[in-house]
C-alpha cells in the first residue's frame, strides 16, 4: 500500500506523538508499504526532506504552547502528494494537517484512519477559563472531525470510552502504540551507570527516581515533588528528563521546597540516548492524568525500570500493582509502592520489561494497524460503490 500519515508535528520535534509516528513509519516501510509523512514545518517556508513533506505554517504559541496552523490547502507539496496518489491516510491530529488529510482525500476518493492521541479536557486551562465548558468544547469538536474518518484507533480502552461518550459513530478500535524496542531498549553496563552518575551529580548512596516528558501544566509532576519534600531524610534524587512550558515553575517549585540538591533538571535527550537515562532510575515517577497510553511508561518498563505512577483508566491493562509496578491514588499510597518498589526491585523489573517486550513493541502494533487499513479500504469501496448504484 501507498501510506499518507499526517501529522501536526514530526522530528526535530520529541514528544509522545512524534514518538508514535517515527516508530509506525518504520515498521510499515518494514512491512514493506511505501509510506510518506505530511507535517508543518517549524517555519513559514514549505520544503521536502527524504520522505517527509513539511508545509510552511504559523506559530500560535498562544492558544497552546508550540502550537502552529497553515493557511489553506492549495500548495504546491501537497499537490505533488495527490500526484503520488496514496491508497489511505492515517492523520495523527485534528487540526491543520487533518484539514489537508480531508482534501487530499477528497481528491483522490481514499479514506482516513486516524489516532486520537490527545484528550483535550485535560487541556481546557490552555483554551477555555471554565473546566465544564471545556470539555463540552472539546466533545463537540472531536465528533465533529471524527466524523470524517472511516476509522478511529484509541490507544487505550480509557481512550475508546471517552470517544463513545462524545457520541462518536465511527467504528473505534483499541490498539496501543508500540515502541521500538530497537531504539529505545539499550543495555548499558553497570560501570557506564556510574561515570554517567557522577557526571550529572549523583551521590552513589542514594536511590534515583526518574521522570521522562514533556515539562506541562497538565503532567501534575509538581505533586511528585511536594510528595518527595515530604520524604527529605532519605537518600534519594529526583532526575527530569525533558522540556517544556512549565519548567521555570517547577524549578522555582523546586527551590522553595528546599529540593535544589536532591532534584536534576536534565533537559532534552535525544531518543536514541535515552535508555541511558531510564536506566539510571530505580523507579519511574508520574503524576500525569492527562495520558491516553503514556509512551514513556512503557519505555521506562523496558529497560526494566517500575513505574510509580498516579491510578488512571489508561494504567488499567498495563500496571499491576506489586507485579511489575504500582499506582496510586495519595501520599500514603505512593510511599506505600515507592517502597515496595524498592524492597523488590530486582523481581518486578522483570516482570515489567517481560510484559512490554511481549504486547506492546510497535513490530507486533503495526499489523493491527496494517489489518485497520485493509478493514477501512474495504468498507470505503463499498460504500462508494453503494454511493454510485444511487445515482
Amino acid at each position: 500500500m501507498k501510506i499518507l500519515i499526517t501529522t501536526e508535528c514530526y522530528t526535530p520535534v520529541i514528544n509522545g506523538v512524534v514518538t508514535s509516528v517515527v516508530n509506525l513509519h518504520q515498521e510499515l516501510i518494514n512491512l514493506g508499504h511505501e509510506v510518506r509523512i505530511l507535517t508543518l514545518s517549524g517555519k513559514l517556508r514549505s520544503f521536502e526532506k527524504d520522505d517527509v513533506t513539511y508545509i510552511g505554517s504559523l506559530g500560535i504559541g498562544k492558544i497552546y504552547p508550540g502550537a502552529r496552523v497553515a493557511l489553506g490547502t492549495e500548495n504546491l507539496y501537497l499537490k505533488a502528494i495527490i500526484e503520488w496518489e496514496p491508497d489511505i491516510i492515517h492523520s495523527q491530529s485534528e487540526f491543520s494537517t487533518f484539514q489537508m488529510a480531508r482534501h487530499i482525500a477528497k481528491k483522490l476518493h481514499i479514506p482516513i484512519v486516524h489516532t486520537y492521541h490527545t484528550i483535550y479536557e485535560d487541556y481546557t486551562h490552555y483554551f477555555s477559563p471554565n473546566k465544564k465548558w471545556g470539555k463540552a468544547m472539546a466533545a463537540r469538536f472531536t465528533k465533529s472531525i471524527l466524523k470524517h474518518t472511516e476509522g478511529v484507533i484509541a490507544p487505550t480502552d480509557k481512550v475508546r470510552c471517552l470517544l463513545e461518550g462524545y457520541g462518536v459513530n465511527q467504528k473505534i478500535h483499541v490498539v496501543p502504540t508500540g515502541i521500538n524496542l530497537g531504539l529505545y531498549v539499550k543495555k548499558v553496563e553497570n560501570i557506564n551507570k556510574q561515570k554517567q552518575k557522577d557526571t550529572i551529580g549523583i551521590p552513589s548512596n542514594h536511590k534515583v527516581l526518574i521522570s521522562v516528558g514533556r515539562l506541562a501544566k497538565e503532567k501534575n509532576l509538581e505533586e511528585i515533588i511536594l510528595f518527595l519534600s515530604t520524604i527529605q531524610k532519605r537518600n534519594f534524587t529526583l532526575l527530569i528528563v525533558g522540556d517544556g512550558p512549565h519548567r521555570s515553575f517547577l524549578e522555582k517549585y523546586v527551590c522553595e521546597l528546599g529540593l535544589s540538591e536532591k532534584v536534576i533538571f536534565i533537559g532534552m535527550v535525544l531518543p536514541e540516548e535515552i535508555s541511558a537515562f531510564y536506566q539510571l532510575g530505580d523507579v519511574f515517577v508520574s503524576a500525569s492524568n492527562s495520558e491516553t497510553q503514556g509512551l514513556t511508561y512503557l519505555e521506562a518498563m523496558a529497560n526494566g525500570i517500575p513505574p510509580l505512577c498516579r491510578k488512571d483508566p489508561s494504567l488499567e491493562k498495563l500496571i499491576v500493582d506489586g507485579v511489575n509496578g504500582w499506582q496510586f491514588s495519595s501520599y500514603e499510597e505512593f510511599v506505600t509502592g515507592l517502597d515496595l518498589l524498592l524492597k523488590n526491585r530486582d523481581f518486578i523489573s522483570q516482570n515489567a520489561r517481560l510484559d512490554v517486550i511481549s504486547d506492546y513493541s510497535s513490530a507486533v502494533c503495526v499489523k493491527k494497524v496494517e489489518k485497520i487499513y485493509r478493514t477501512a479500504l474495504q468498507q470505503y469501496k463499498l460504500k462508494e460503490k453503494e454511493l454510485l448504484a444511487t445515482l
